[in-house]
């Protein structure tokens, strides 16, 4: 474990799998079961269930631009006409929030979950979990964090922009017109920052001024600012525009850009540098009034677990040992060999690496349909501020269309190159994505965020490309167990800050005890859990709990069991919670 701090720089920043802005709850009243979008047969009440789902899919992800454009290509085959183009609000009305709720469990309960078919079974069991969380979540509403450290609004927007897709000429108008209400949006985020200062909640200042850099960083820009250039080669391929049209838009959104989303971000940088102070908490959660409640409320959303806190620290502790165990019994090589190994594997070309990671699956996992894949890079003027790599989810009725974006910053050797496409693409973001599409999901469960299954399965699908690469079992498995014991360690330091109230000299104490000693290094890492609380715990409780699923597998199956078979099973019941998913896994 003493070399575990060099990778403990890099690995694990949090990786994200979408970028999508922070919304309030689901805004849904009880007139969704006769919307007018939808399939209109009303005979069977699995067909009144999804007429339903359909119209509460349309309803939300209508509600705001941004996810209208990402979920659909072509929302009109989906009955969803004209919407007002508007990034949302951030709404410190619970109130509100908690009507709309009730109103849509109301709707819910009308149906008979039994009487429906096991697919649909499933998304009333989701929907339902879904909607009562969301109601607890509402009395912590302004406990959320928009401008968390790692999936914050200021370093999102710019991407979700820059990825913003033109397919004909109203798509260009719908984007301009929506960069024009930035200031409306970004007004509605200061007045929700505003709102938790007052309550006592704002974040700790080393926190505001790592967002202020943030927004710095992007202002620093310029006139190379990404929004410029993506805008630029996104616009080339709108086919029924003239040159003399395209050239008009780019001079349109330069104007865009610099009237409207520059002095949204001037003013948010100047309205926290005002609040900088006012935040009455230098440590994590535990340290806020209800804040232990909170992270408890959180952890069990984010992870989609149902074991509390201290049975979620239980089980890290008990994988760390095991993985300790699993290295001390590999004898005659060392971590540190074994990571020179991979260092040296001659495989630095993202193309290359994923086309290879694609075939070394095709006999454990089943086999997802033929897709299309851009490998971007992250702008250079970014690279300190994003994570390493990131997959852009793309709308569900142009799974084609998939992006994995690298932060070459972060990418210091092959080994890290190779996990993290496995992490992004196959077998993790980019294969459960397309695999699970395949499938005809009810629409609707692509509006769920469960970040312990997302993030859990692209874990684990990066604990397992230790064996795909051109490795000696023994050292796959030290570098393997090393990574997950890194991961483990995190989630235990995420734990100790925000649920048991650790200092900045609790934490460093704590990864001393493993050998990782230095301390500016651990100084980082105790700030960015507390800018992002619990999100260490969707990456490694995800992961963990896969493996407690295919333990249960294997016992069940005994001489039968089939990796591809328990994958094939968890894959198709899809995004949920995994006592969901565990209820299900036996009847895909």
């Amino acid at each position: 474990m003493h070399r575990a701090h060099n990778k403990f720089k890099d690995i694990y920043k949090l990786r994200k799998k979408c970028f999508t802005l922070l919304m309030t709850g689901v805004i849904v009243p009880l007139s969704v079961l006769t919307g007018g979008c939808g399939r209109g047969s009303t005979e069977g009440e699995d067909e009144k269930f999804e007429n339903f789902t359909n119209a509460l899919f349309c309803r939300e992800t209508a509600s705001n631009t941004i996810s209208l454009h990402y979920s659909l290509k072509d929302p009109e085959a989906y009955g969803i006409e004209e919407q007002p183009v508007t990034f949302g609000i951030f709404d410190t009305d619970s109130a509100r929030t908690e009507a709309a709720l009730e109103n849509t469990q109301k709707a819910l309960e009308q149906f008979e979950q039994r009487d429906l078919n096991v697919q649909n079974q499933v998304t009333y069991d989701v929907l339902e979990y879904y909607l009562k969380e969301a109601e607890k979540s509402a009395d912590y509403i302004l406990y959320e964090e928009p401008l968390a450290l790692v999936s914050g609004v200021q370093t999102q927007l710019p991407v979700v922009l820059s990825e913003y897709q033109f397919y004909d000429r109203d798509d260009v108008d719908t984007y301009l017109a929506l960069l024009e209400t930035t200031g409306e949006y970004f007004d509605s985020l200061i007045t929700f920052e505003r709102a938790k200062s007052q309550a006592g909640l704002f974040m700790a200042d080393y926190t505001a001024e790592t967002v202020i850099e943030q927004c710095r960083a992007f202002l620093d820009m310029g006139d190379g600012n990404y929004l410029y250039s993506t805008f630029a080669d996104r616009i080339r391929g709108v086919e029924e525009l003239t040159e003399k049209e395209k050239s008009d838009y780019i001079q349109d959104n330069a104007l865009v850009v610099s009237d409207n989303i520059i002095p949204a971000y001037e003013k948010l940088t100047a309205e926290i540098e005002k609040l900088k102070g006012t935040g009455q908490n230098e440590k994590g959660l535990a340290g806020l009034p209800q804040g232990k409640e909170y992270y408890e409320l959180a952890v069990r959303q984010s992870t989609g677990s149902d074991r509390s806190v201290e049975e979620m620290k239980d089980l890290t502790r008990r994988q760390i040992s095991d993985d300790l165990t699993a290295m001390e019994q590999v004898l005659g090589i060392t971590a540190e060999e074994a990571q020179e190994t991979a260092k040296e594997m001659g495989e630095n070309n993202a193309e290359l690496i994923l086309n290879e990671l694609e075939q070394g699956i095709s006999g454990t996992f089943p086999e997802a349909p033929d897709t299309t894949l851009e490998v971007k890079y992250v702008p250079e003027e970014m690279e300190e501020h994003l994570s390493p790599a990131f997959y852009m989810i793309p709308a569900i009725d142009n799974t084609n269309e998939n992006v994995i974006y690298i932060n070459r910053a972060h990418m210091n050797d092959d080994l890290t190159l190779f996990t993290t496409l496995a992490h992004e693409g196959y077998p993790g973001h980019l294969y459960q994505t397309i695999y699970y599409e395949s499938t005809d999901p009810d629409p609707l469960r692509s509006i769920f965020s469960f970040g312990g299954y997302v993030e859990g399965w692209a874990t684990y699908a990066e604990m397992g490309s230790y064996y795909l690469m051109p490795l000696s079992k023994e050292q796959a498995t030290l570098l393997q167990k090393n990574n997950s014991i890194i991961l483990g360690l995190y989630t235990l330091a995420d734990i100790g800050i925000h649920y048991e109230g650790w200092t900045r000299m609790d934490t460093v104490a704590f990864f001393s005890n493993y050998g990782i000693t230095d301390t500016d290094t651990v100084e980082r890492i105790y700030e960015l859990i507390i800018g992002s609380p619990g999100n260490y715990l969707k990456y490694y409780i995800g992961y963990v709990e896969f493996l407690e699923l295919k333990k249960d597998w294997i016992s069940e199956k005994g001489e039968e069991f089939s990796q591809k078979e328990f994958h094939e099973a968890v894959l198709k019941v899809g995004p949920a919670p995994f006592d969901i998913v565990e209820d299900y896994m036996w009847e895909m």
